[in-house]
């Protein structure tokens, strides 16, 4: 126990590391005077981890996608004020009562008011809410007029003029989202509505018609003919300025000629382009519309119609200054209609305008927008009675991977922590530490530090059609088959599955039993591959020897020598001579050994064995045990945008239960296709068994027990066996010196 600003907190040793114990509902309480110092995370991503998105946003009050521990110790003070009894976090429930919420707090009327609005307004008959009931605000409100977002919808009023109103104004000027799900109205559309109604109402008196009912028709008309009529008057001034230049002016016969060979119409483009008229030598423009270009007499029988009827009734061709004085009536008309205002409205009409701005019921649906404003603050705590029950659920799984880690070093199969997003299956194996990566830069930089061996995937989901990338921390078994490339499967949290490929492998030591065994396996491939060249060199010198000869004898008959690879002998001779050499440098070595040893008991080379093996493997072991010992998922995370506090240790004991290896049962059918194994690599073990047998018997001088005609001598029981021995004087006893200088 200790004793920290007032509050004593528990700890204990949580992955090799004291950690602070979160076990009761004042522990929650009281988060604000835990020292920043012996949290074990500082900050965590709000996307990305196995806890609902949402509430880790509504607990990211500064919205920079972070959750850090500020927002997490707010949140605690937040839920406290509350909630009567603080230990309810620790149950995780998705619903709360409305006997839970302590109405002795501001924060607690609040949300206490805003849950019993939802009781009521979804009619649930006890006095429960459910995270579904919270979810779906539409329903919460589908059923008042009134909700506190300052907008009102037709059903808001029982008033028939009202709802109109509501309605022609949704019509002409758009609508807002209510929070029932419903079209509605706010005071600025409001007050835009009917000012539009004004500005065309008195826009439309301000109008000047100088053709009356025509004087639409007759504008659109006189712009659309204006610039052929002014092409026209300017030819006839250049056909005035020189009479030869007038046949030039008109369309000539060899523009008709190139286009007669065409499907004409009216609104040809060579037509179009003709001039309106022939040029006339007064100048003036007809207006008998028979002599009007094909293209342009339908404009020009409409301004005939109307205005030329009207100002031209005796004329039958009008001056430039005619077309003008046309123009200039009509600019007043054309000013008045580019300024018009409140043009959103008029598809209501005028007359139903000029109803609803003689009602003017402007502030009785202005008034029905305060009313709804009024219920602002209870209706925004209905969002607080959501945020509560995410709170209320999540909160104490955030800290125990925020504070302490209990849900990673926890044994439970069911239990896992935020950031493992699922299982990998691979070579025989699942990986229940596997981490989203969202950037695999940092990645790059980070994880290496972490001592582990990790599998970086690309996986790819055809259900949802997303991609995804994760590392899985391998923490058992042989990596034999683990390589860039392999095919694997995970499953997800929720049980979807993901087609893996493995993209990237940073190694480290598994375990102390592969460590163990590494020295041999580089040894065995080393052999293997001393072989395999060897094999290849013998095959290529036989080769070229065999080309050389056929060659020659090709040569010496005149003929083209045809070429064929000789038989596989060759492969097989240079396969026997790398394993000879190979046996020859094992065999001397066993021997240079053997007789070192010569004369030591059975237990003494036991004792020499096991000191071999010592030496090969031990020193693989002890850097194995070291960098297993130190393995640290800190960087890992680090790498994902976590600020990890503290050490994240994956020691042996609890690595091993991260990786679980396949268990066969025994079985007793023999495999009618099982392999009869290679049979040099059956005769390469059996001579080195028997060699290590034979210098073992021979060194201990036990060949002659077996009537084997060499052996080691031993002089000094047998003095006539020395004579076959030449030993240096210095190293023969006395009595056997003796003994052969008598026979002498």
């Amino acid at each position: 126990m200790e004793k920290r600003k007032g509050y004593k907190w528990q700890f204990a040793n949580i992955g090799g590391t004291p950690r602070v114990c979160i076990k009761s509902g004042d522990d929650i309480a009281h988060l604000a005077e835990l020292d920043q110092k012996l949290w074990t995370v500082l900050s965590c991503p709000v996307k990305g981890l196995e806890l609902d998105e949402k509430t880790l946003t509504l607990m990211d009050y500064d919205n920079d996608g972070k959750i850090r521990v500020p927002e997490v110790v707010e949140t605690a003070q937040w839920l406290t004020s509350i909630l009567k009894d603080n230990n309810l976090l620790l149950k995780q429930n998705s619903s709360i009562s409305l006997d839970d919420i302590n109405q002795e707090t501001e924060n607690g009327k609040r949300v206490y008011a805003s849950a019993k609005r939802i009781i009521e307004n979804l009619g649930l008959k006890d006095n429960t809410i459910t995270i579904e009931n919270t979810a779906d605000s539409m329903a919460i409100f589908s059923k008042t007029r009134f909700n506190g977002d300052g907008i009102i919808t037709a059903d808001s009023t029982d008033d028939a003029d009202l709802k109109a109103t509501i309605e022609a104004c949704i019509k002409t000027m758009g609508s807002l989202p209510d929070r029932s799900g419903a079209d509605g109205i706010d005071a600025d559309k409001i007050e835009a509505f009917y000012t539009a109604c004004t500005d065309l109402t008195a826009w439309q008196e301000q109008a000047n018609l100088p053709y009356g009912d025509d004087t639409v028709t007759v504008l659109a008309n006189y712009q659309a003919l204006n610039e052929k009529v002014t092409d026209y008057f300017t030819r006839c001034k250049l056909a005035a300025f020189d009479s030869n230049a007038t046949n030039a002016l008109n369309v000539s016969a060899e523009q008709f000629e190139a286009i007669s060979s065409k499907s004409l119409t009216a609104g040809t483009d060579e037509i179009l382009a003709y001039p309106l008229a022939r040029i006339a030598d007064d100048g003036l423009l007809p207006l008998d519309t028979t002599i009007i270009n094909p293209a342009w007499q339908a404009q020009f029988e409409a301004l005939k119609n109307t205005c030329f009827k009207a100002d031209f009734a005796k004329k039958k061709a009008i001056s430039e200054a005619d077309w003008k004085s046309i123009g200039d009536k009509l600019a007043p008309y054309a000013a008045w209609l580019a300024d018009k205002k409140g043009a959103d409205v008029e598809p209501l009409g005028l007359e139903l305008i000029a109803k609803i701005l003689k009602d003017n019921r402007k502030a009785d649906l202005l008034a029905l927008v305060e009313q709804d404003k009024a219920l602002e603050s209870e209706a925004n705590s209905i969002g607080e009675v959501d945020k509560l029950i995410h709170f209320c659920r999540d909160f104490y799984t955030l800290l125990k991977n925020f504070v302490t880690l209990t849900n990673f070093y926890t044994k439970s199969a069911d239990t896992k922590a935020v950031f493992q997003a699922g299982t990998l299956y691979i070579d025989q194996r699942s990986c229940d530490l596997c981490i989203k990566v969202s950037d695999m830069d940092k990645h790059n930089a980070m994880a290496s530090f972490s001592g582990m061996f990790l599998i970086y995937c690309d996986c790819v989901s055809k259900t949802k059609g997303t991609t995804m990338k994760i590392v899985a921390v391998m923490t058992n078994g042989e990596v034999n088959n683990l390589t860039v490339g392999k095919n694997a499967v995970f499953y997800d949290r929720n049980g979807l599955d993901w087609d893996a490929t493995v993209v990237k492998i940073i190694e480290n030591p598994i375990s102390i039993r592969q460590a163990f065994w590494s020295p041999y396996r580089r040894i065995s491939v080393w052999v293997e591959n001393m072989i395999n060249k060897r094999a290849a060199e013998k095959d290529a010198k036989m080769m070229e020897e065999t080309t050389a000869k056929l060659e020659a004898k090709a040569a010496k008959d005149g003929e083209k020598p045809a070429i064929t690879p000789p038989f596989d002998i060759a492969k097989f001779a240079g396969i026997f001579a790398a394993i000879g050499m190979a046996l020859g440098m094992i065999g001397t070595a066993l021997a240079t050994v053997a007789k070192g040893i010569s004369g030591f008991t059975w237990y003494q080379y036991l004792g020499i064995i096991l000191g071999i093996v010592v030496v090969i493997s031990g020193p693989s072991m002890v850097m194995a045990w070291l960098k297993l010992r130190k393995r640290n998922l800190a960087p890992v995370l680090n790498a994902n945008g976590w600020a990890v506090n503290a050490d994240i240790k994956v020691n042996i004991i609890f690595g091993a239960t991260l990786t679980k290896i396949a268990k066969f049962p025994k079985v007793r059918v023999k495999d009618p296709f099982a392999e009869k194994g290679v049979v040099w690599k059956r005769i390469f073990w059996t001579i080195i068994l028997l060699a290590a047998i034979f210098a073992g018997l021979y060194f201990t001088n036990k060949l002659e027990r077996f009537g084997l005609p060499f052996g080691k001598k031993d002089c000094t029981e047998n003095v006539e066996q020395c004579a076959d021995t030449p030993t240096p004087a210095a190293e023969i006893p006395v009595a056997c010196t003796d003994s052969t200088s008598t026979e002498e």
